[in-house]
């Protein structure tokens, strides 16, 4: 497999019908890098967006941009001329970047939550905290760890010798349906891949579920109607619960007998890559009222230079 190609079959048992899922993918594509183009184009040139939070929110939107870049435009040449084919090394870079930039999203949703604590249950130490300098201690270790979690995990991945079989149900590389085409035992594969799973996303969860229970204490026992700091949470738990039930039912379905046919385990798999890029922005964009005001002026100035 190493000299040869790996084979995609994504969908195949749809037939001719799978041809008509260019449409529906290239849309959310689309839709994804207009979306978070127009947000990161506002956080950039809009200097009162130029705070930590929206700052925040524009990295988001780069990763929410990059993670489709990495696997759908080859998910749709494969839908629309049947080119499925991808070198080992391909393979394996797709696994890294897609997993690394998938890392680094629930990553930042806890450094999101960490900027809500400091502004609201310590808001006078806020901008001493939010400094770059202050604020690099937080993002040092997860990055490191995410780093070198997936670069260890693509290292043995690569290391193993495969069989003849080279095709994967799937239309992108995932880790564990490369390993499962491996000839040997794939056990520390297996509990590295848990590992990954365990100590980056279930891990950042945990965090931010502890920061947003103290703040929704410190707010009700404050007794303020601190709503716009609760409704910028809730957004963060909305942008978090969807990304969480994508990537764990994906995850879970490929490591336990069930019942979740192929082709609901491939679109469950795609919708974790796809759908919180298309609707992070949407979100952000309609429940943060800085955002959506500046939207509307950057709207409002193109349709008057375009009359």
């Amino acid at each position: 497999i190493s000299d040869h190609n790996i084979q995609l079959n994504g969908f195949y048992s749809l037939g001719e019908w799978r041809r008509f899922l260019f449409i529906p993918y290239l849309l959310m594509f689309l839709l994804c890098t207009t979306a978070n183009s127009i947000l990161i184009f506002l956080i950039i040139s809009r200097r009162s967006l130029h705070s930590p939070m929206f700052v925040l929110i524009g990295v988001m939107a780069v990763l929410d941009l990059c993670m489709p870049m990495f696997a759908v435009p080859n998910m749709l040449l494969s839908f629309l001329f049947d080119w499925n084919q991808i070198s080992l090394l391909g393979c394996l870079m797709q696994i890294f970047w897609v997993q690394f930039v998938g890392t680094f999203q629930s990553t930042l949703l806890m450094w999101m939550a960490l900027d809500r604590f400091f502004a609201i249950c310590r808001p006078l130490s806020y901008h001493k905290h939010m400094q770059i300098t202050n604020f690099m201690k937080f993002v040092i270790v997860p990055v490191l760890r995410n780093g070198l979690m997936n670069i260890v995990l693509i290292y043995l991945a690569g290391k193993l010798h495969f069989c003849l079989k080279n095709e994967i149900d799937h239309c992108f590389c995932e880790h564990m349906g490369l390993v499962q085409l491996a000839c040997q035992d794939t056990t520390v594969n297996n509990i590295l891949g848990l590992s990954v799973a365990l100590l980056i996303p279930t891990a950042d969860f945990i965090f931010i579920t502890i920061s947003y229970a103290i703040i929704f204490t410190s707010v009700i026992k404050s007794g303020k109607s601190n709503w716009k700091a609760i409704n910028t949470c809730v957004t963060h738990i909305i942008v978090l619960t969807f990304s969480l039930i994508f990537v764990l039912t994906a995850f879970v379905s490929y490591r336990t007998r069930n019942y979740v046919s192929p082709n609901s385990r491939i679109f469950i798999s795609t919708m974790y890559v796809l759908f919180p890029c298309c609707f992070n922005p949407i979100i952000y964009g309609v429940r943060t009222k800085e955002i959506r005001q500046q939207f509307l002026k950057l709207f409002n100035n193109v349709k008057v230079f375009s009359q």
